[in-house]
């Protein structure tokens, strides 16, 4: 019977041996990758060479942070770790993503918005002040001409074959036999007007421009002021140095009642916005 025991007490031992190298293996395993996120010292894991005399080898000693602690079962420690493991796992897999995430945002370009022109937004204003000298008749005289106005650009008007701007402006003629830049004789002229911009092939940089304007010239340096109907007809050249400046270049039939006809050239700057 001793004998019998013996014999099938053998092959138990045989299996509980492999059972133990089976676990020391994996608590090994377990404990570098573990010492590998906690920066534990890999020594306190891995023994040591052995020495005659010394334990078996295979009997790998864990870390001491992998020990079970007293009074608890090896299994539930193990399950311990098993668990620290996969929550040291996931939290380097959520940050690896933030990090690529974060670096995939910073080298997206923000979406460029459509630049929109003036006429998709609605209006746009301009303050011109021009000087000019008029070529009175009879004679062809000089005399100067004053000009300063506002406009007002309508997009609704885009289309509209008149004109797309509304203009008032005022000017300041000098009406004496003598003198260019003033004498007592002048005509002060307050007219509305409208405005017709169009392009011009093969250029950016220059646009042109009907204008039609109509008002009230009063003529000063008599006795009583006159006042007469004036009507003036201009074809100009605009010089865009920017978005906002431009330059004027106009050539004008003007035509007041009792007074003959007369042109105007003008030299002008404007300021949109």
């Amino acid at each position: 019977m001793l004998a019998e025991s013996e014999r099938k007490g053998k092959p138990k031992d045989f299996m509980a041996r492999i059972r133990d190298f089976d676990g020391c293996v994996r608590g090994t395993l377990k404990g570098v990758i573990y010492a590998f996120f906690t920066g534990d010292a890999l020594g306190s894991i891995i023994p040591s060479p052995t020495l005659p005399g010394e334990p078996d080898p295979f009997k790998i000693r864990l870390a001491a942070s992998l020990q079970p602690k007293p009074g608890t079962d090896r299994v539930c420690n193990q399950k311990e770790i098993t668990m620290k493991l996969t929550l040291l796992r996931m939290s380097a897999f959520v940050a690896a993503l933030l990090f690529v995430g974060s670096q995939a945002c910073a080298q997206t370009p923000p979406p460029a918005s459509p630049p929109q022109s003036e006429s998709e937004g609605g209006t746009s204003n301009d303050l011109f002040i021009m000087f000019g000298s008029d070529l009175d008749r009879p004679g062809l005289e000089p005399r100067a001409n004053y000009n300063i106005g506002l406009g007002h650009t309508f997009a609704f008007l885009k289309n509209d074959p008149i004109g797309d701007e509304l203009t008032f402006g005022y000017t300041y003629e000098n009406g004496g036999s003598h003198g260019f830049l003033h004498s007592q004789y002048g005509a002060d002229t307050e007219a509305l007007g409208i405005m017709k911009n169009f392009r011009l092939p093969k250029t950016k940089r220059l646009t042109g421009y009907t204008w039609v304007q109509g008002g009230i010239t009063s003529m000063t340096g008599n006795p009583s002021v006159r006042n007469r109907f004036y009507d003036g007809e201009s074809l100009g050249l605009i010089v865009h140095c920017n978005d906002h400046s431009s330059i004027w270049i106009q050539e004008t039939f003007n035509k007041v009642v009792t007074v003959p006809w007369y042109t105007t050239a003008s030299l002008g700057y404007t300021r949109s916005w």
